[in-house]
């Protein structure tokens, strides 16, 4: 196993020891020793840049279910460096933050810890694996960890709901994903992500391609929180904020955009649009409807959830509009201003997003409360907070000299240029893209200022808060001081990043282009760009300004037609019917269930055998009958009708010994005294066995008279019906040679035996009789151990 692989699974290996570390050194806070492993992968990740500069990916493969073409291969591009290093970065400040906002004497961080360091790998394995099934594994993990990690306080009823329906869409979604993987799989025979680009051409042009590629986004939007999956995020919030911080800005819920950005190659050559469309089109809206949502929350995470969704659609779009630079020829590179912005703007998401729910968690630490409508004062008694939240929401906002300015920008030139798409009918309607792009730019600067002066302008509410307001420890502004310097450095010194992570994660989504040297400066001359941008601006104040006049509209959206009301209703709607279904169904007699299981195999085998012209009768080299088995014969039937109409329970029981023993005298017939010896045994057993039980049974028990019932009847004709009929098709059909004699070959001298029989039992079928030997012996142990316990009570009494 190779130091990448290591490296992946590292924090599954240190969740392990957590608890150990929490147990012995309580007088510690168990996030120090956590703090090591993010800090020493995001070092260990960074010593790859160059080498993906320069285009040179690294692929490590380790074997691991070979006969299903399942391999871990770990594979370092620029996409999966990007993301890496994001995860290990954030990862690590998250951690730091943590040390401070969770007290060690009051939560279980032993649990918190080790739910966190299993997210931390299973978003490393997602997006450092180029065999599909082990993406999807990692992929399950995160939507595992990621419950845990929203439901931490598990005692609050608002966080158990959170992480059930968090879980309940993202685990849709990744069934869904699974599917589109498949559906690959089929088309192409392989779960390799990089084989899988170079058979485009026979992805598209089959018939498959399209069913894949829903299944595909639906686990895609569903993990990003796309509209209308979107309604798992804000009831997220309820877990802690580092939680949030991490998972919630830079990690799981770009999981989606990642996927998005990895099937890009292998998706967007569809002459008929449809990626480009759905990815672009799910984005485009889902940023509008994030963002008209985000101004009507009073809670400080409830408006950084809303806006989270709101920029998350904003680079699902800018990938969906970028993939269209396929169609383009030599025009291509004015559409991958748009992959370029999505690249760009993840980095800078990531960045003021985390600052600002960590300063969101300062705020609730420090006063109490997140509750907008009670804040307000708290710039100059949280001077430092005041500051990064500042810098934060004017980045998110779009404001200059801010990081999220420049991809702001970028995103309105992808946007613009989308109308001089002459294909998908893009020329006609793709003017609403912009139209869109700009009216939730508007949103965005409107709640970026509701989050900003709501909480720090105007007079202090001292009588509204539980807790004194005053700046938070040193150590708790730590993190998002350095995001919120990431924010300012990367707004004035972009191209730091532009060769070195932005160009290799570009040219990894679109390989079939050469990407020109990418440069990115504040101004672009009197574009419609900044004209765009100053309309946001003006419009956006004007909008704040008179937030108590048109905030109405938000009555006109009835609370019982959301799509949180439909969860709520669906969700007991699904759990009543399945608990009525149960109890009509499972009424605890074992005579119901196996009329279900006879009847299902009645109606399944007919089918089978109808369907597929199964059902022959050869009657050629058939033995004659004699007059034993004529016989034999009847004293089956005779002591099976005594079974069913007796009224005695012995009587009962030696019938249906009879009827094992007529049995075992066929095999005599049929020259199988082993198979004879075989079922003599087991059923001299198994009569000692049923007098011993109803020796055991109450007193008062007593058999309950037999009444005839149709259904009954009809399903046991029918199962010994189709069974007869099954036996006598499978003689009668022989499509491939028999097996026998493979074993005639094979039992005398490979396996030195001179019984047939017990060759097959002890060397051909070895582990199989092993395992029934030993089911028989922990069987017997068992009855033994009743039948002890039984006459133990009775000497006690």
């Amino acid at each position: 196993m190779s130091v990448l692989h290591i490296a992946i699974l590292s924090p599954f290996l240190f969740a392990i020891i957590v608890p150990y570390i929490y147990k012995r050194l309580r007088q510690i806070h168990t996030g120090w020793f956590v703090l090591l492993l993010p800090i020493i992968l995001f070092i260990y990740f960074l010593q790859f840049l160059p080498q993906v500069k320069e285009g040179e990916g690294i692929v490590q493969s380790v074997s691991w279910i070979p006969s299903l073409n399942v391999d871990f291969t770990a594979k370092i591009d620029g996409l999966g460096l990007l993301f890496a290093l994001l995860i290990t970065g954030i990862g690590s400040l998250v951690v730091l933050y943590s040390i401070y906002y969770l007290s060690k004497d009051q939560e279980q961080l032993n649990a918190f810890y080790v739910y966190l360091l299993l997210f931390l790998g299973a978003m490393l394995g997602v997006v450092l694996s180029d065999n599909l099934i082990v993406l999807y594994t990692f992929w399950e993990f995160t939507s595992f960890s990621s419950f845990f990690l929203i439901g931490y306080w598990h005692h609050r009823e608002r966080s158990r709901y959170g992480a059930q329906k968090s879980m309940l869409i993202t685990v849709f979604g990744g069934l869904s994903l699974l599917g589109g993987i498949i559906l690959l799989y089929i088309m192409t025979g392989t779960f390799s992500i990089q084989e899988m680009v170079a058979n485009t051409s026979t992805i598209i042009n089959h018939p498959l391609f399209l069913p894949a590629m829903i299944f595909i986004l639906l686990g895609a939007f569903s993990k990003s929180a796309q509209f209308p999956f979107y309604i798992w995020l804000p009831d997220a919030m309820e877990a802690p904020t580092p939680v949030s911080a991490y998972l919630h800005s830079a990690t799981m819920v770009k999981a989606g955009i990642y996927l998005v950005a990895r099937m890009t190659p292998i998706f967007a050559y569809d002459a008929n649009g449809y990626w480009v469309w759905l990815v672009g089109g799910v984005g485009i809206f889902t940023l509008f409807w994030g963002s008209f949502n985000a101004i009507k929350q009073t809670d400080l995470k409830g408006i950084l959830a809303y806006s989270t969704v709101s920029q998350l659609g904003l680079i699902m779009s800018l990938l969906g509009v970028g993939a269209g630079a396929v169609h383009f020829g030599n025009d291509n590179q004015l559409f991958i201003v748009a992959t370029i912005a999505a690249v760009f703007h993840l980095i800078n998401h990531a960045t003021f997003k985390g600052s600002l729910f960590m300063v969101a968690g300062i705020i609730d630490h420090e006063t109490g409360t997140r509750d907008i409508r009670r804040l307000g004062g708290l710039m100059t008694i949280m001077p430092v907070s005041f500051t990064i939240a500042f810098i934060g929401t004017f980045s998110m906002a779009g404001i200059p000299p801010f990081n999220g300015f420049l991809s702001k920008e970028m995103f309105f030139t992808g946007m613009l240029r989308v109308v001089k798409m002459d294909i998908f009918r893009f020329d006609s309607i793709g003017f609403l893209f912009p139209v869109i792009a700009w009216i939730g730019s508007v949103f965005t600067f409107v709640y970026s200022m509701i989050l900003l002066w709501k909480t720090f302008g105007g007079q202090v509410q001292r009588e509204k808060l539980p807790k004194t307001p005053h700046e938070a420890p040193f150590g708790m502004l730590i993190s998002p001081v350095i995001l919120a310097s990431l924010v300012v450095i990367f707004g004035f010194f972009p191209n730091i990043l532009s060769d070195r992570i932005i160009a290799p994660a570009v040219e990894t989504i679109m390989p079939m282009f050469a990407i020109d040297e990418i440069h990115i400066s504040h101004w672009h001359g009197f574009q419609p760009e900044l004209y765009m941008t100053i309309g946001v601006i003006i419009i956006g104040i004007l909008l704040y300004l008179t937030l108590g006049k048109w905030t109405r509209i938000y009555q006109l959206f009835p609370n019982k037609l959301t799509l949180n009301q439909l969860y709520d209703v669906l969700l007991p709607s699904l759990e009543t019917g399945s608990n009525m279904f149960i109890r009509t169904h499972m009424t605890g007699y074992i005579r119901t269930y196996l009329a279900y299981i006879f009847t299902f195999f009645i109606a399944i085998l007919s089918f089978t055998m109808w369907s597929k012209h199964a059902f022959h009768f050869e009657s050629t080299n058939l033995a004659d009958i004699g007059l034993y088995e004529v016989l034999l014969f009847l004293a089956v039937i005779i002591g099976t009708v005594t079974i069913l109409a007796s009224k005695s329970r012995l009587t009962s029981i030696i019938a249906l010994g009879a009827v094992g023993y007529a049995v075992s005298l066929f095999f005599v017939l049929f020259r199988a005294p082993d198979l004879a010896l075989t079922q003599l045994v087991i059923e001299t057993i198994s009569v000692a066995l049923f007098l011993l039980c109803f020796y055991f049974l109450p007193r008062n028990f007593h058999l309950e008279k037999t009444r005839f019932k149709l259904t009954n009847a009809l399903i046991s004709v029918g199962v010994g019906l189709v069974v007869t009929l099954i036996a006598i098709s499978s003689y009668s059909t022989k499509l491939f040679p028999s097996i026998s004699q493979y074993y005639v070959d094979h039992t005398y001298d490979p396996a030195g035996g001179e019984n047939m029989v017990n060759v097959i039992l002890v060397d051909f079928r070895g582990f199989d009789t092993l395992f029934e030997i030993s089911v028989l012996a922990i069987a017997g142990l068992g009855v033994y151990g009743l039948i002890k316990l039984r006459l133990a009570r009775r000497k006690e009494g």
